[in-house]
């Protein structure tokens, strides 16, 4: 597969975030609600599509547990197959609830920034809460962000920062993103990145896809991925800008694995799906 340039999302295939983020999404509901969903239902959020924002999953999950405390009779999946009827993401779940036969007093008892707290408390940990909150947490807590075991080989990217334009295009903060990136040793230009506080689409919107072509001076870009909405993201940016390739590619060390992973990956639209981020060398050459 040629290209120029390649540009990597961070969580699940740079750092493995089964036990931080999505652990944080499934606890942040248990702890301020009482019952929430399990890590399959979490992937049935992300595969619905407009998830990038993890503190959204987290407010969609606790308001389907909400709903199904008022009555709604659908389980995660139906509930999350008419998110995605309806577009994808918050607006969509929004929409769903209210739409159902349930008590508006869900929405009454639905707390997003306790929600939020709550999660930045689990993640973080209470120190760097403190650090890049500014102010004490709800709770003490060691921070699921140290258990992150890195998946990418010094090697991978030494292959790839010697051959390719490298960015990154992620939906975590910027403070989040640096930590990540530093444990695994990659470090690239601000411009040649997109966090969560570069831009207020999302994925799968291309804009942030499209403006990394432009700035890594890149005809062909391959984006790497462990969500549907990353393949989709460069779906959207070959159809917004046709003078570029743009090859989307699934990473299978996230959410999707296994042959179903791999054939979600394919019916959405991937050029390519691979095991692991290690394997982008081999399969990747210059023009």
């Amino acid at each position: 597969m040629n290209a120029d340039a390649v540009v990597l999302d961070i969580d699940g295939v740079l750092v493995d975030v089964a036990d931080s983020y999505r652990r944080a999404i499934v606890e942040s509901v248990d702890r301020v609600y009482g019952r929430t969903v399990d890590d399959a239902g979490v992937q049935r959020f992300k595969d619905a599509g407009g998830f990038n924002n993890d503190w959204e999953l987290t407010y969609a999950a606790a308001l389907y547990v909400l709903a199904s405390e008022a009555g709604y009779e659908g389980d995660v999946a139906t509930f999350t197959d008419a998110v995605a009827a309806a577009g994808g993401g918050l607006d969509a779940a929004e929409s769903v609830v209210r739409a159902a036969p349930v008590d508006d007093a869900v929405f009454d008892r639905w707390d997003p920034e306790r929600l939020r707290e709550t999660f930045q408390a689990l993640y973080l940990g209470a120190d760097l809460y403190r650090d890049l909150e500014g102010g004490d947490p709800p709770f003490e807590a060691r921070g699921y962000i140290n258990d992150e075991p890195v998946l990418v080989e010094a090697s991978t990217l030494d292959a790839l920062g010697e051959r390719f334009a490298v960015g990154v295009l992620t939906g975590r903060p910027a403070a989040e993103a640096d930590i990540a990136l530093s444990r695994v040793g990659l470090s690239v230009p601000d411009a040649h990145r997109f966090t969560m506080d570069d831009w207020a689409e999302g994925k799968p919107h291309p804009r942030a896809l499209t403006t990394l072509a432009d700035r890594l001076d890149a005809e062909r870009v391959a984006f790497a991925g462990d969500t549907l909405d990353d393949v989709r993201t460069a779906t959207n940016a070959a159809a917004a800008d046709a003078e570029r390739t743009f090859h989307g590619i699934g990473v299978l060390t996230g959410g999707l694995t296994g042959e179903a992973g791999r054939r979600a990956f394919e019916d959405a639209g991937a050029a390519a799906v691979v095991e692991t981020v290690n394997d982008l060398p081999e399969l990747l050459e210059r023009p």
